[in-house]
Formats: structure tokens, sequence, C-alpha cells
């Protein structure tokens, strides 16, 4: 009898540890369960941030803010964020500035998914000239510049398709 509780008391102590091991092993997984929440709201957070920081250029707001010169109109008073028609009056190694409408300069960002185009055929960078009227098309980044999704480099004449040449 003597033995069976021992043995018993054993099993219990035993029990008991296994329990316990299970519980920390849970709390361990819920911590970084947590963790994790926490990291991606901070990355979150700081998107936010900086992207409130780049409102205006970003999504084109009114050149004096949104209460800037309240008695104008707000007709025209936008900047083109998305893609912007215009002359190159620079070139630098993976980015263009683009003199657009009202003689306001963009810088277009070009890498290398940007597709060029001058008429129905594809150009490299390298090809762009100062002095050519382009349409860029592209998405606005951090630092307002556009990153350029398509460059077509426009010669003044809208080409025929080559059916219908």
């Amino acid at each position: 009898m003597e033995e069976e509780k021992n043995q018993n008391k054993k099993l219990n102590h035993s029990d008991i540890l296994k329990w316990i091991i299970v519980g920390l092993a849970i709390f361990v997984v819920v911590i970084l369960i947590f963790g994790a929440g926490v990291f991606v709201g901070t990355m979150k957070t700081r998107f936010s941030y900086r992207w409130a920081e780049q409102y205006h250029r970003n999504f084109a707001g009114p050149k004096m803010g949104f209460f800037g010169n309240w008695r104008m109109p707000p007709f025209g008073d936008f900047i083109e964020s998305h893609g912007v028609f215009g002359e190159i009056i620079k070139i630098n190694e993976n980015d263009l500035v683009i003199k657009g409408r009202e003689n306001v300069e963009r810088v277009v960002v070009v890498n290398e998914k940007t597709v060029i185009k001058e008429g129905f055929k594809d150009i490299k960078f390298s090809d762009l000239k100062v002095g050519q009227m382009v349409v860029v098309i592209g998405s606005p980044n951090d630092y307002g510049q556009i990153e350029a999704k398509i460059i077509r480099v426009f010669n003044g004449f809208l080409p025929l398709p080559p059916r219908f040449k």
C-alpha cells in the first residue's frame, strides 16, 4: 500500500510538471503572437505617419493647403500625382525632370519595369532626349516623385496603328 501511495504521488508530481511545461509553452506562443501583432502595428503606424507627412505631394492637394487661398475656387489648383504631360528638361541616371502644366517641374523615377514607347515601338531610357514631349503614367512615392509605369514619347501627332497604314 505504501508503495502505491508513493507511486501515485510521483505520478501526480509528473502530471503537474507536464501541465506547467504545457502552460509555459502556451504562454510563450501567446507572447510571440502578441509581439508579431505589435510589430505589424508599428509598421502600419510608421507607414501612416510618413504617408500623412507627404499627403500634399502624394495626393496633389492644393498648393497653399486646404485652407490657403480660400476665396479662389480649387479647380485647377491640384498638381498631377499619377502622371504628367510635358517637356523633358533634364535627364539623370535613373530619373527625368519634366516641365508640366503651369511650368511645374516633376521628377519621374524610371526603373527596369518602366515601359518606354515611341509610337508603337519600345525604346530605351538612353534614347530619350531633352526637349521631347512625353506622357508619363505611374504612381506617386513617399518623396513626391512619380514612379513611371509607362512613358510615351509624343511627337505632336498620333501615329496610326500598322493595320491602318
